[in-house]
């Protein structure tokens, strides 16, 4: 049922297929953030017939709301959100340590100076405590609590709960942090055998912020052990090279035999990074979070300021009279049929339209962009195709 088998390489990149119940992926290839069950503006026979193969859901929102035991009564995730493919679910620990309510991060690692309720939250070995922003009852996020939720829901693919460290805090206390994971990932590995029968698979997470001995320390500790595939997580840095050198340092270490995950990574610049280092898939809100602002992906060759964004804001007025498509070429249903100007119109009258039809575009755009990437490293082209795409 789950298989993941290389097909071609170029470099450093490769191309794969990921098997699973529910399909299989074409890597490289990237992940839409359905955080609450949803994309929101579009449907998922949308999202499938925008050339879509891989989704992914938040075990911390769906455990605040509806709930695991909900969505498991009404025959599990895929069935209740409408998705007939690969499907993968975080673990909860991203938004409880670096979201939850106001600045968190900084309120754990102890750098806030304004004095807060020390009982929002807490970690321990047991796990995370934290209060539900939804009715604010409070709840204890473990390790086996947290692959409990996943396997109720039912998805492909889950990930061991694990803390992510944001980049501020000292590598003292990363290191800590790093070993407290690596001991929750064995419990999540755990939790997961004894629940399952064969019909998921857990990622396991790589931690050790900017270090790089922490890194290699983290790589060696989930290279041995019994995960289908590695995610690379936590602190990447605090500018784009430091991020795309962390991420290059921690796949040297790592195995290859196994699909890699990028977590919450993925505009375009990054993922030919990241490609170029192995990486198999990424995830990433950016491409959905910028359409509902009027934000849409293009090439750089049709970017007035491509150095500074990977996109054109629709609400400059530059675009009010501006009857061309989003980017020539593109054959997504909105660049087919709706001007830049219709767009702009939509988006001054405040009408749900636009950013459905902008999110149209920047789900098709990052569907095209992985399809060229697989075909670039089939053909041994990747870097000419870089420049057509990032310029």
């Amino acid at each position: 049922m789950f298989a993941f088998k290389q097909t071609h390489f170029h470099e450093g990149a490769r191309c794969g297929l990921l098997q699973t119940p529910h399909g299989t992926v074409e890597t490289p290839n990237f992940i839409f953030c359905a955080t609450k069950a949803a994309i929101k503006g579009l449907t998922m026979e949308t999202m499938k017939g925008l050339g879509t193969q891989f989704v992914l859901s938040n075990t911390y929102h769906l455990h605040v709301n509806p709930g695991a035991d909900f969505i498991q009564a009404r025959g599990g995730l895929h069935k209740f959100m409408n998705w007939n493919g690969p499907l993968l679910t975080d673990s909860g620990g991203f938004q409880i340590f670096s979201l939850g309510h106001g600045s968190v991060a900084e309120e754990i690692k102890g750098k806030r100076q304004q004095k807060r309720n020390t009982t929002l939250l807490k970690i321990t070995e047991e796990g995370a405590k934290f209060r539900s922003y939804y009715n604010g009852q409070y709840h204890m996020l473990t390790p086996e609590k947290s692959m409990e939720i996943q396997h109720k829901l039912g998805v492909d693919f889950a990930v061991v709960l694990d803390e992510c460290t944001p980049y501020h805090v000292d590598k003292r206390y990363t290191e800590r942090s790093m070993y407290r994971s690596h001991r929750w990932g064995v419990r999540s590995l755990n939790a997961y055998k004894a629940l399952t029968h064969g019909n998921q698979k857990v990622y396991g997470i790589i931690q050790g912020g900017v270090y790089e001995d922490l890194r290699r320390i983290a790589a060696e500790f989930v290279n041995e052990q019994d995960f289908f595939g590695l995610a690379v997580g936590g602190s990447l840095g605090g500018t784009k090279a430091q991020m795309h050198d962390i991420v290059g340092t921690t796949m040297s270490y790592l195995r290859k035999d196994r699909p890699v995950h990028l977590l919450g990574i993925g505009g375009p610049h990054d993922i030919f990074a990241g490609i170029k280092h192995g990486i198999d898939t990424f995830d990433c809100v950016h491409p959905t979070r910028i359409a509902r602002h009027g934000g849409a992906l293009v090439k750089a060759k049709y970017n007035p300021n491509p150095q500074k964004r990977d996109h054109l804001n629709l609400m400059n007025s530059q675009y009010k009279e501006d009857d061309t498509p989003i980017m020539p070429g593109c054959a997504c249903p909105t660049c087919v049929s709706y001007s830049k100007s219709y767009i702009h119109y939509l988006l001054k009258a405040r009408e749900v339209l636009a950013s459905q039809l902008i999110l149209q575009h920047n789900v098709y755009f990052m569907n095209s962009l992985m399809q060229d990437i697989r075909q670039g490293i089939q053909k041994k082209n990747l870097d000419e195709l870089e420049k057509e795409w990032l310029g």
